[in-house]
């Protein structure tokens, strides 16, 4: 848990209230971009994140080559690496310079081809840094990532602005990995969700829903909390660029799984017409949720919504769930527990097992061996 304070940008602060997201703390591009503060006060932040393309099956020599400078561009924070990710490129560059002939110049002389400076920097790092936090810069944008703009198309980077360590009720203004590990699914089998109608619960900061946005005709990308909400509309606004003509289109709802109705309040900035709750109603054949699984209460109140939603389509839906098992060491049961996972189960099961004439829901966990097409660990836990 850290809070980055004004005063010290460069030392972070460790408080019991606050909850930084590993997306952020082990930023593959570490460089934040403070744009603004929002409605409550936070720094919201804009982070570049590149989607990885693989289009041959094959690793030939070309790919090996191209992946280990792309690792080494995401993993690089002007001059920090961690340890593993030094450990790791320098094993890749070994295996990728076995069998080269050495290079010799007119005279006959070795010539040596030199690293980088950011690169031979790392070598001459104090390897025993026990720190690791963002570096937070308030420049303009265009400064700021100047790099990366030159060396990324349009079609492959995803512009996020969300904010660092919050408190837990702001959660969903952070990104979290499980939020990854369901675009990378999204990705992975795009071709299913080509056309089709779309609801996310408790979208956040939108970035599944922009993901999903890239195939799907229409998604929902609801939530509560305005000002979450306007950091959510803005996120997608930001990612227009990567919506197909004609198709990709995100729309950010508000919907409170502790009402039992659809926000119809015309005054509210993020409620829903009646046009859109029947179109809702009539289309919609998929609906998902990342990382929203940390309390019971919620945990609860999330799937009395998913019942009623499920309940009232026109066509069978099938609902995608992605979260991380968050392991804490607990006195009551004096051990390491994930209690927060250990309820999500036992509710899910409760919903599979239900006895309703109308509905019937079959519970099926997918494997965790597709393709990864943004940068990220991809944890055990996920």
């Amino acid at each position: 848990m850290v809070d980055v304070t004004e005063e010290e940008m460069d030392n972070p602060t460790f408080k019991r209230d606050t909850v930084l997201s590993d997306v952020h703390l082990h930023c593959p591009n570490k460089r934040h971009l403070m744009v603004r503060l929002n409605a409550v006060g936070q720094p919201v932040f804009l982070s570049y994140f590149k989607l990885i393309w693989n289009t041959e099956d094959s690793a030939s020599e070309k790919h090996v080559r191209e992946a280990t400078t792309e690792r080494e561009h995401q993993y690089r924070s002007g001059d920090e690496l961690c340890d593993k990710d030094r450990n790791n490129l320098k094993k890749e560059r070994e295996l990728n310079s076995e069998g080269v002939e050495a290079l010799l110049d007119d005279d006959g002389d070795l010539e040596v081809v030199r690293r980088p400076r950011s690169a031979s920097d790392l070598e001459a790092e104090d390897l025993l840094r026990d720190r690791v936090y963002p570096v937070i810069l308030m420049k303009a944008k265009e400064d700021a990532f100047e790099d990366e703009e030159q060396e990324c198309t349009c079609s492959d980077v995803v512009k996020i602005e969300h904010t660092m360590a919050t408190p837990l009720e702001d959660v969903g203004k952070q990104v979290w990995r499980a939020a990854f590990l369901l675009a990378d699914y999204i990705l992975f089998i795009r071709d299913t969700f080509r056309c089709c109608s779309v609801l996310e619960l408790g979208g956040g900061t939108g970035i599944t829903s922009i993901i999903m946005g890239t195939v799907a005709k229409r998604v929902y990308c609801t939530d509560v909390g305005d000002d979450l909400l306007a950091m959510c509309e803005q996120n997608v606004a930001l990612n227009k660029h990567l919506m197909e003509p004609g198709r990709g289109e995100v729309k950010v709802k508000e919907l409170d799984w502790l009402k039992d109705e659809f926000c119809t309040d015309p005054e509210a900035p993020y409620s829903w017409s009646d046009e859109e709750i029947a179109d809702l109603h009539d289309h919609c054949t998929v609906i998902m949720a990342a990382d929203v699984f940390y309390d019971d209460d919620l945990t609860d109140a999330l799937f009395r919504t998913l019942y009623r939603i499920t309940r009232n389509l026109r066509n069978s839906c099938t609902v995608y769930l992605a979260l991380e098992k968050r392991l804490n060491f607990t006195l009551r049961h004096m051990d390491v527990t994930c209690e927060a996972y250990s309820h999500f189960r036992n509710t899910l099961r409760d919903l599979e097992n239900l006895q309703d004439r109308k509905m019937k829901y079959t519970v099926e966990l997918i494997k965790l061996d597709f393709c990864q097409f943004l940068i990220y660990e991809r944890i055990e836990q996920l």
